[in-house]
């Protein structure tokens, strides 16, 4: 007998792909191409998703899926992506502003100068914001001075987002100032999943998970903060209606059936924030820490309380909204194989293009002894994000000498992120009041680095386990859209998923206390550089 199949449309930063995955969890096609952000016309520097290219990608994929699996298979389609970026639309779904990619400059002025409006409220009053009415109507967004009377401690205990440059908030403040006929035009805002999603089956949505990663939810509340939103100039009519995780949005037209080479009618599922789905579909325990590790990494956990406090704040700790109702995601958000990516491009020269670079990387930086030859690297590339985020220390290289050679530098940069996933654990453990993690699950495309899944294990004193299916966030998204169109639970859906590859745990080795000690060396170096740049 035939399994019934899904398709998830997992659409990144840096791939577009279309993945077909039967009920047992087995990841029977799959397609896709790569994807990055194009200029904007007109506006130097600035980034924006071409989503006419995007949509055409994830329609090729959609076919080339399709023609490998039984068409009558095929029950349901699902959407989940990067969070952040949206943007406004008509009535008609048709955009009225180009989507502002989270890599784009143009807000970093605007949460500048949120951070530091009116710093002297320093009360940390999360509590009283929904009732707290700010100055200006539309919060002043000439740029020049912004008045408001909260503080950045205020937006986080509502929000429980740090402030970031790229959060959807801070682009709609942008348009309001730059572009505000477009928000004009514009019936809705819709984030990434539910642009995708309407040109599938022509109906507005947006889920929590991605709403939570806009700043403008009350996350306690799974639903939106009117005073956010009002900060912003705008209101929650601007906004379609929630569609939970495993709810249907609707179902596939008859035009975009010819796109995608999908049937027509099956049920288009609601999912979203990809970072919530990995925690679904990689297999962790209630005991472990789960890391997602790609361009940026995420160290993560599920917990049924949410209770973003000034100590999570001053932590750098950002909450999300769980796909499950009831459940939160406290998680730090930091720089990862972006870091990585920087040592190939600047210090391996005509290799940096190779198909073995990463494995040529890897021996290298083994030939380089713990502490790398006195080399350090702090990895705060994006310093608005991570644990060292209090102190606003940019990247940074230390320790250089005629001698340091490039595999110095490389291992640096390994033991640099793994010095910040243990700096992101400690805060995550000591502001959610939890006990040390059995184990730290590593996801995504990070996880094939054993060099570097040892170093994980050796700085953390923890095991560190890489599960064998490397698709989390593709299997959770398809773990909803078979709840979807099943009425089954998620618990009854996740027992007929059979992972195919096995599990690998890395232990803390004879090197672990060696790094115990660099790392409490390393821990000092981002507050004494505080004041340095």
């Amino acid at each position: 007998m035939n399994k019934e199949v899904v398709i998830v449309f997992d659409c990144g930063a840096t791939n577009a792909r279309a993945v077909a995955v039967d009920s047992g969890g087995k990841i029977i096609a799959s397609a896709g191409f790569p994807n990055s952000p194009s200029a904007q016309k007109g506006l130097p520097g600035c980034l924006v998703w071409d989503m006419d290219s995007l949509w055409e990608k994830l329609s090729l994929a959609s076919r080339k899926v399709a023609s490998l699996v039984r068409r009558d298979s095929v029950k349901a389609v699902t959407i989940t992506t990067f969070g952040a970026d949206g943007t406004s639309v008509d009535e008609n779904g048709k955009l009225t502003y180009p989507v502002i990619s989270w890599q784009c400059p143009r807000t970093n002025e605007i949460q500048v100068k949120l951070q530091i409006a009116n710093c002297k409220l320093q009360k940390f009053q999360p509590r009283n914001l929904e009732t707290t009415k700010p100055r200006n109507k539309y919060f002043n967004h000439g740029l020049t001075r912004i008045n408001t009377d909260f503080t950045p401690e205020q937006i986080y205990g509502i929000t429980g987002y740090q402030i970031i440059s790229f959060n959807t908030v801070l682009k709609l403040m942008w348009l309001r100032k730059n572009a505000p006929q477009a928000l004009k035009k514009a019936k809705y805002w819709m984030m990434m999943p539910g642009l995708l999603s309407h040109r599938l089956c022509s109906e507005f949505s947006i889920d929590p998970t991605i709403g939570s990663t806009m700043m403008a939810m009350d996350v306690r509340r799974r639903d939106w903060s009117d005073a956010m939103l009002g900060m912003a100039g705008t209101k929650r009519s601007f906004f379609p209606g929630w569609v939970q995780p495993g709810g249907t949005i609707g179902r596939i037209t008859r035009k975009a059936s010819a796109e995608t080479g999908l049937p027509a009618d099956i049920p288009v599922i609601a999912c979203g924030h990809d970072t919530q789905f990995a925690l679904h579909g990689c297999g962790a325990r209630a005991d472990e820490a789960v890391l997602s590790t790609g361009t940026w990494e995420i160290l993560m956990v599920r917990a049924p309380k949410c209770d973003p406090d000034k100590k999570s704040f001053d932590g750098g700790l950002i909450y999300e909204c769980d796909a499950v109702p009831g459940f939160w995601n406290p998680q730090i958000l930091m720089m990862g194989s972006a870091v990585v990516e920087w040592v190939r491009r600047n210090f391996y020269g005509k290799d940096a293009a190779s198909k073995e670079i990463y494995r040529l990387m890897i021996s290298e930086g083994i030939s380089s002894p713990p502490g790398a030859n006195g080399v350090t690297v702090i990895p705060s590339f994006k310093p608005d994000t991570g644990p060292f985020r209090r102190y606003a220390v940019p990247g940074t290289v230390l320790g250089l000498s005629l001698a340091t050679n490039r595999a110095d530098i490389y291992r640096a940069a390994i033991e640099g992120l793994s010095f910040q996933l243990r700096s992101a654990l400690d805060i995550l453990l000591s502001a959610m009041n939890y006990q040390p993690p059995s184990a730290i699950r590593v996801v995504g495309g990070g996880s094939k680095n054993d060099f570097w899944n040892q170093m994980r294990a050796d700085t953390c004193n923890l095991p560190v386990t890489v599960t064998g299916q490397k698709e989390a966030t593709v299997l959770g998204a398809s773990m909803f859209a078979f709840k979807g169109i099943s009425g089954k639970s998620l618990e009854e859906i996740k027992k007929k998923y059979a992972y195919t590859s096995s599990e690998h745990t890395f232990y803390p080795s004879k090197n672990s206390g060696i790094y115990q000690d660099l790392f409490s060396r390393f821990f000092k170096l981002p507050s004494l550089l505080e004041n340095s740049h």
